[in-house]
């Protein structure tokens, strides 16, 4: 059974029937919202005016969910369940692109229920799909099934074939991701129909595809490189070369099982020209791998290597190289666990204190030793354990013994990474580069001390940092642009520092919205954060360049009035589709 990744860039069309991105115009937003500044329309009039301003602001997303809040509202005043059904639609369209996607859930539930209200049949299918794809993503699959069902089933009362045809597309991608391939050919065979009989090229080049993967996984080699030479050729004309790529590398897999290694070498070598000539830097990274896997089964281990490091070059991540990540976490670990052994070792004293309580005849004077003892030894120890944790938090676990998980709206996230790390790695000796990680380090930890952020973690040649947390501080979009610009100063300057260290260029990220924060772990606690909002800065960082800071559009919304920034328009982003990006000035 052949083991091909060739679906994880569906994300960029799995919202087609829930948000109608080509549909949307900021012209029309702008000329819009002129009528309702003057404030002329009577109800009815507003109503639609409020959900063509929602749908169509894509520049300014706060002000397109102050105009679904605002539908919401007077929907529910004039008790309309359609207008009220548009709104919350909206209104989880807009929470999905911020990131929050638990709001956004909440949203398209309540616009289900208000199209079922209102016996809609389009909308409460798009809004059963949307509600499927939420769960999709966070890998709730029987949800998302559930819901797909639904989607489907009220879909086909309407007579929308596209949006009918998605939610199929997007129902078998679930069904492919989770290895049910028999399914998922189902419905990608169904959707097909519909995308070829309303003549919707990009939707059937997409079925073509994953029809060719479900025919792989199924062991049928022929009929899967028939669909997927078929789909790459509608996708060629489409000029849509990302998946063109994916495919390639899928149709070198089928050849290779086949036990044609020749074709399946022209096949990768293929998808890397092509990622090469667009620039597809995972698509590259990927290709390099396929290419040194295939001369590796070929005996030709000198061309393997030369792929491999080339593979190695574009993942650009010292988690990719294990022992090298071992050796520059050394720092953290060390000190983590030098740490923890002290506040065991405090335990342990303070146990014997109550045995030496019971010996008063040993005498005032050792008894007060003792205690004088123990008190610098719990001074020592809780100052270890603020470098552990943050102050609130260290608090709360002397108190209360544990640390109870939390919510928090509104935090910015920051990643930094070091460009060419691991090549770098390879070729220094591993004390020289855990010094090197421990100099900007150190220096890193200053800069949050100084605006207020909360040091998270490190991996690797990885720094992680927020601020926002534990505590609220509504500037902490700010502070941490300050403190990234810090960072990025301090790496430019001690570029060509010849000071026996090794230094590299960095990239940095930033994304702000909410998160969940708490500790895990028994020993070695860690105070960490979890949500959409650190995925998204992550992938900020990996689409950064190297000594420049890569803001997401909501980091740049909150920061704007005080910072020049660039545009760079929508960017693709591995699992996220097209997102937009400011470098700051």
């Amino acid at each position: 059974m052949y083991k091909v990744k060739a679906y994880c860039w569906i994300v960029s069309f799995i919202f087609i029937a829930s948000f109608n991105i080509s549909g949307q115009d900021q012209k029309v937003a702008d000329s819009l919202a002129v009528i309702y500044y003057q404030g002329t329309s009577n109800d009815t009039e507003k109503l639609e005016l409020l959900r063509n301003l929602a749908f169509n602001e894509v520049k300014d997303l706060n002000l397109a969910l102050k105009y679904a809040e605002e539908l919401i509202t007077l929907s529910q005043k004039k008790g309309n369940d359609l207008y009220l059904h548009r709104g919350y639609f909206q209104k989880g369209n807009k929470k999905r692109l911020f990131g929050d996607l638990e709001e956004a859930l909440d949203a398209y539930i309540k616009s289900a229920e208000a199209a079922g209200r209102a016996k809609y049949a389009i909308g409460e299918g798009n809004a059963y799909g949307a509600i499927a794809d939420i769960y999709g993503v966070s890998q709730n699959q029987e949800n998302a099934n559930f819901y797909y069902n639904k989607a489907i089933t009220s879909l086909r009362q309407s007579k929308d074939s596209i949006a009918l045809a998605s939610v199929l597309l997007n129902s078998g991608e679930n069904f492919l991701l989770n290895k049910k391939f028999e399914s998922a050919l189902e419905r990608f065979q169904e959707s097909g129909k519909i995308f070829e009989k309303v003549n919707y090229p990009i939707g059937t080049a997409y079925n073509q595809g994953n029809i060719g993967i479900a025919y792989a996984n199924l062991g049928q080699p022929d009929l899967a490189e028939k669909n997927i030479r078929e789909a790459i050729n509608v996708l060629e004309e489409l000029e849509d070369y990302y998946p063109i790529c994916v495919y390639l590398i899928s149709m070198s897999d089928i050849y290779l099982e086949k036990g044609d290694k020749e074709l399946a070498m022209n096949y990768a070598n293929r998808s890397l020209k092509l990622a090469q000539q667009y620039g597809l830097k995972e698509q590259i990274s990927n290709a390099n791998l396929k290419l040194s896997e295939l001369y590796e089964k070929s005996g030709n281990s000198t061309e393997s290597l030369k792929y491999y490091k080339q593979y190695i070059d574009y993942r650009d991540s010292v988690s990719n190289i294990k022992s090298v990540q071992a050796l520059a976490n050394l720092r953290t670990d060390f000190e983590v666990s030098q740490k923890q052994s002290e506040v065991d070792l405090l335990n342990f004293q303070k146990r014997n204190q109550q045995i030496i309580i019971g010996f008063i005849a040993l005498g005032l004077l050792t008894l007060l030793w003792y205690y004088r003892s123990i008190s610098r030894e719990k001074k020592r120890s809780e100052q270890l354990l603020l470098n552990i944790l943050p102050l609130e938090i260290a608090n709360e676990l002397k108190r209360n013994g544990e640390v109870e998980a939390v919510k928090l709206d509104e935090v910015t996230v920051l990643f930094t990474d070091f460009v060419q790390f691991s090549k770098v790695a390879e070729h220094i000796d591993p004390e020289q580069l855990v010094k090197s990680i421990d100099f900007y380090f150190k220096e890193f930890d200053e800069i949050t001390n100084k605006y207020g952020l909360e040091k998270i973690k490190t991996v690797g040649d990885c720094y992680m940092c927020a601020c926002g947390l534990p505590t609220p501080n509504p500037s902490h979009a700010k502070n941490v642009i300050k403190a990234a610009k810090d960072m990025a100063d301090l790496v430019k300057s001690r570029f060509v520092a010849d000071d026996g260290l090794v230094h590299f260029d960095v990239r940095l990220g930033i994304h702000s919205g909410p998160v969940v924060a708490g500790i895990v772990g028994i020993k070695k606690w860690q105070y960490d954060i979890w949500g959409d909002t650190v995925n998204i800065a992550s992938r900020m960082e990996s689409s950064s360049e190297p000594g420049r800071i890569n803001l997401s559009e909501t980091t740049y919304q909150k920061i704007k009035d005080e910072y020049p920034c660039e545009y760079r328009g929508e960017i693709e982003v591995k699992n996220r589709g097209l997102m937009k990006m400011y470098f700051l000035l």
